[in-house]
């Protein structure tokens, strides 16, 4: 309300600035007046003072009629909404965990329903069951007789005889079958283990035959040993090496048995290296 009054309030705070304006132009014209220019000078030094000392209160109301509004009605009225959404929320929220409780407490209910029904059953046919034992206690003695005489034949029979028989004819099952059983992997043909040599053969010189060379190289023959392709390889001032490749069976040809046999072509052959070695 403070800041409204203010705000319709018809003040001329700038009279002071119109007041030298209108001071200095007389002075411009009529010349320059000691004492009234004195008098008028301390005026607007009072009407100025007035005017900021007004300018001062109409900010400090308005800027205390900003953030205080918020501590009124409205901010009040503000704040009872906010509450009362979070109570609506708060009550959704327990309305469906009540929800689910009654749920829960229904499906017990239906399943303590279903065991009381259940049960009476089993009473019902507990009784018929013991109903029974009595009946079967109460026997003539002829019967009691004869379940004697019969007793005392099965005491005599030898129940030990059957199992060792039993035993002995699984135990002719079982050699049977693990004699069967080895023939068949006997007819099966075992797996030969293979790998596969990439080797690297060196010559003397560049003047070295190297036809020649891959031809003594092939001529070793081994049981187990096949050789593959072959090519010339580059390696310096010349001098060229052959890489050949062969397959070996691993129980029957070794690398080494492999080296020794080529590098008794001292003639033609310089080393022997293995480039690569591979199991297949």
């Amino acid at each position: 309300m403070a800041t409204n009054f203010l705000v319709h309030e018809k003040i001329w705070f700038d009279k002071f600035k119109y007041d030298d304006a209108e001071r200095k132009f007389y002075e411009q014209m009529n010349g320059p007046m000691a004492g009234s220019s004195r008098q008028e000078n301390g005026a607007s030094v009072i009407l100025r003072d007035i005017a900021r000392a007004r300018e001062n209160i109409q900010k400090s109301l308005a800027g205390s009629a900003g953030p205080g509004t918020s501590s009124g009605p409205s901010g009040d009225h503000s704040e009872l909404v906010t509450r009362i959404a979070s109570l609506e929320v708060e009550n959704q929220t327990l309305r469906g965990v009540v929800q689910d409780l009654q749920q829960a407490v229904s499906k017990l209910g239906a399943r303590l329903s279903a065991l009381e029904k259940s049960s009476p059953a089993h009473r019902a046919t507990a009784p018929q069951t013991q109903h029974v034992s009595p009946m079967r206690q109460v026997e003539p003695p002829s019967r009691k007789a004869a379940t004697a005489t019969e007793d005392d034949e099965d005491d005599d029979i030898d129940l030990f005889g059957s199992d060792e028989e039993e035993d002995k004819e699984a135990a002719q099952l079982r050699e049977e079958r693990l004699r069967q059983y080895a023939e068949k992997k006997a007819k099966k043909p075992a797996l030969v283990a293979k790998s596969s040599i990439l080797l690297d053969v060196k010559p003397w010189d560049d003047e070295t035959d190297m036809a020649q060379l891959e031809a003594c190289v092939r001529s070793v023959q081994l049981d187990g040993l096949v050789w593959g392709s072959s090519k010339l390889l580059p390696v310096g001032y010349g001098i060229r090496k052959l890489q050949i490749q062969c397959v070996v069976e691993d129980d029957k040809v070794g690398t080494d048995q492999l080296e020794e046999e080529i590098t008794k072509f001292e003639e033609h052959v310089q080393s022997v290296d293995i480039a690569a070695f591979n199991k297949i």
